[in-house]
């Protein structure tokens, strides 16, 4: 095995991808290290080739963004380290950019893995999406019959417990003067 080549799991890219913005996305530390170079060096050659990044391919987190998913995926010490400023997260689009740009062979076999993964990741949606579809259709058809279902449950209650109608009672009284 060529020693700059990587082999990682696909849960632990899976892992590295964000939802931000409501996109899938990677964040530039992160890619940095599949990529096998520097945060700084990768900025770098992203900041020479910006016209290939528009906003729906890379965006910079805004500081709220930042201190979120800080707070949410950032918690050990090992993974604060580097983030002192705020990261670029790079789309699906924007990966595949990427390798454009650091044009290397590891790059290449990385940004391979990375597209076979953001493709399943889709196609797995699309089946479930289904499901979800199905899902809400069901609740959408009980929902609308809550109240004919309590209606039901108060009628089979008093058919199990029917009320007592009020008796006169019969027997001896004594008076109580």
């Amino acid at each position: 095995m060529d020693r700059h080549e990587i082999q990682v799991a696909d849960e632990v890219i899976m892992n590295k991808i964000y939802l931000i913005r409501n996109c899938k996305v990677m964040i530039d530390r992160d890619l940095a290290e599949l990529y096998g170079v520097e945060t700084k060096r990768m900025k770098e050659s992203v900041r020479r080739h910006l016209l290939r990044f528009p906003e729906d391919f890379m965006f910079q987190m805004n500081k709220d963004e930042f201190e979120n998913w800080r707070t949410q995926f950032a918690s050990s010490n090992s993974l604060k380290m580097g983030l002192r400023h705020l990261p670029y997260c790079f789309t699906e689009q924007g990966v595949t950019m990427l390798s454009c740009i650091l044009n290397s062979e590891r790059a290449i076999k990385v940004n391979i893995q990375l597209i076979r993964i953001f493709s399943r990741m889709r196609e797995m949606l699309l089946t479930h999406k289904d499901i979800l579809l199905q899902l809400e259709k069901i609740e959408k058809r009980v929902s609308g019959h809550d109240e004919q279902i309590q209606t039901i449950f108060h009628y089979l209650k008093q058919l199990i417990n029917p009320p007592q109608p009020a008796r006169q009672r019969i027997g001896f009284r004594q008076n109580q003067e």
